[in-house]
């Protein structure tokens, strides 16, 4: 079984963003982005498994995290509205981890494992 997870900490609070909306998108030969799925991070911050179906197909995907609106329920202004991340995934991949540290100015992300 394949698998696509996230991990979203929010750094300047030192502990994990729950309850961040994050979806997931893939990006179709045309060019258009093709709608996967959403979930909500855990209270670990976690998002297990997004992937809608058990086989991670070689492309390119999208994560889009809200993370404005996360702010905003912490009461914290926020830099970015939406932090979107796109990774490829080739053939072979079977599992891709994608974690996202974040502070109200400022990202890093990682290829996770």
């Amino acid at each position: 079984m394949s698998r696509l997870s996230t991990h979203v900490l929010d750094t300047a609070l030192g502990r994990p963003a729950a309850g961040m909306t994050v979806q997931l998108e893939f990006a179709e030969p045309d060019g258009q982005w093709k709608r996967l799925g959403e979930q909500q991070t855990d209270a670990d911050g976690r998002c297990a498994n997004l992937l809608p179906n058990p086989r991670l197909a070689p492309g390119q995907y999208r994560l889009r995290f809200a993370t404005g609106e996360y702010h905003a329920a912490q009461s914290v202004m926020g830099l970015y509205a939406t932090v979107e991340i796109v990774v490829t995934v080739r053939e072979g991949d079977t599992h891709l981890h994608v974690p996202l540290l974040l502070s109200p100015n400022g990202y890093t992300t990682y290829r996770g494992s």
